[in-house]
């Protein structure tokens, strides 16, 4: 049967018909925001050393900033020449494309730059920038066709700066402003014009990317603040469904839906929770614990199970009753991705990543490598903070100014 892949022809995103699968990762944590690839035929064990190393790019800059990969390009924020900039490398060889200026340079005591991942959408891209500064880009030229600020939407810029990966859901992008004219906005994603605020949710803005849902047949947007857990409707913003949260310090973690069931997660020593949303929109919590003390690395939902590192120890976690299922502690903290029955987990501290079966079964490793070179400009406070992104083949991992691609592919 054919399927639709993409590939670029003067610099815009065209279909074509092949018979060759398309893994493309073109936003953050995916093409359904779920860090898990639904990719297959990739190595189940590494060499010694790890796979093959690509390429290595090294003129990223500072920040924090994830790739989004799509149509044979590698899309990511970094800084340059006193702005926040836009990249774009040649996926496959890591070439730079382009570079477009998005705006000043957040400044932060754990690292200066950008930390949100762009949105790939047809011919344009959409990137947030540390200082809350949106902008739509053309790919063929570099273009900024238009730019928002979030202030002027009522937000107000967080403590560690805007994270946010911007979603691209039809002819609008939405995002989490924060504030009095209503935590979350939709815009048109031709104009930059807002279509809608959530006027009756006014959360300052945390550090967590709102996820699309259907619950009990209603599309709508999940998203985790400080002091709530909220869905809005997708199309006028109405506030649908909010249950409080304890948040403390930093909520970041970005929400799992699965039906009408909704997982949260966050760190210092908050912990998780699972809500049902029934069908008039009650909240109901199936469970809380401190199981799951998600810092920022990310948590996964892998058939009925939940992996992701649990502060301390790697945790596997029963999705339906929230039960712990194993805790592994012989490897650091960090971030995690999933491909072909796979764990791709980032130790934040050392750079080493490591390939490990997603079983309830237990821990266990089938390779592992230690990033090299590492940067020389990361801020003292910072770590490799960087998600990993497993698309086509290849995997992608970054440590600032540096952009690795890594070789995972069978055969």
């Amino acid at each position: 049967m054919n399927r639709a892949v993409l590939f670029f022809i003067g610099g815009a995103v065209c279909a074509a018909n092949t018979l060759a699968a398309n893994f493309d990762w073109p936003q953050w944590r995916g093409p359904d925001r779920t860090d898990v690839s639904k990719e297959t035929g990739l190595l189940k064990d590494w060499p010694a050393g790890g796979p093959k190393r690509l390429w290595l790019y090294e003129q990223g800059g500072n920040g924090y900033s994830g790739p989004a990969v799509a149509g044979g390009k590698l899309f990511t924020l970094g800084t340059r020449d006193g702005s926040e900039v836009l990249l774009a490398l040649d996926a496959n060889t890591g070439k730079e494309i382009l570079a477009a200026p998005l705006g000043g340079i957040l400044e932060n005591g754990w690292g200066d730059g950008p930390r949100g991942t762009p949105t790939v959408d047809g011919d344009q891209v959409f990137a947030m920038s540390g200082k809350g500064d949106m902008a739509c880009v053309n790919i063929a030229d570099g273009k900024v066709v238009w730019k928002k600020s979030m202030k002027t939407l009522g937000g107000k810029t967080p403590d560690w700066g805007y994270t946010e990966s911007v979603l691209v859901d039809g002819d609008r992008v939405v995002c989490t402003p924060g504030g009095a004219q209503g935590a979350i906005v939709a815009l048109n994603k031709k104009t930059g014009e807002a279509i809608w605020h959530s006027t009756d949710f006014r959360d300052g803005a945390q550090y967590s990317s709102l996820v699309p849902a259907k619950i009990n047949g209603t599309p709508q947007y999940v998203q985790l603040t400080m002091q709530s857990i909220v869905g809005v409707a997708a199309k006028d913003g109405k506030m649908l469904w909010k249950s409080p949260f304890p948040g403390r310090v930093a909520v970041i973690p970005t929400p799992i839906v699965r039906d009408n069931l909704v997982y949260v997660a966050a760190g210092y020593s908050v912990g998780c929770r699972q809500l049902k949303i029934g069908p008039n929109n009650e909240v109901t919590t199936v469970y809380e614990n401190k199981l799951m003390k998600n810092h920022h690395g990310g948590v996964i939902l892998v058939g009925d199970y939940l992996y992701g590192h649990g502060d301390p120890g790697w945790v596997c976690q029963n999705f339906k009753t929230g039960e712990e299922v194993w805790n592994h502690r012989g490897f650091g903290k960090g971030a995690v991705a999933c491909a072909d029955g796979m764990l791709y987990c980032l130790e934040e501290g050392s750079g080493t990543v490591v390939l490990a079966e997603a079983s309830p079964a237990g821990w266990k490793e089938h390779g592992r490598f230690k990033l090299d070179p590492q940067t020389k400009i990361r801020n003292p406070q910072g770590r490799i903070w960087t998600h990993p992104v497993i698309s086509n083949g290849k995997l992608y991992l970054r440590d600032q100014d540096l952009i690795y691609c890594y070789d995972i592919k069978k055969g």
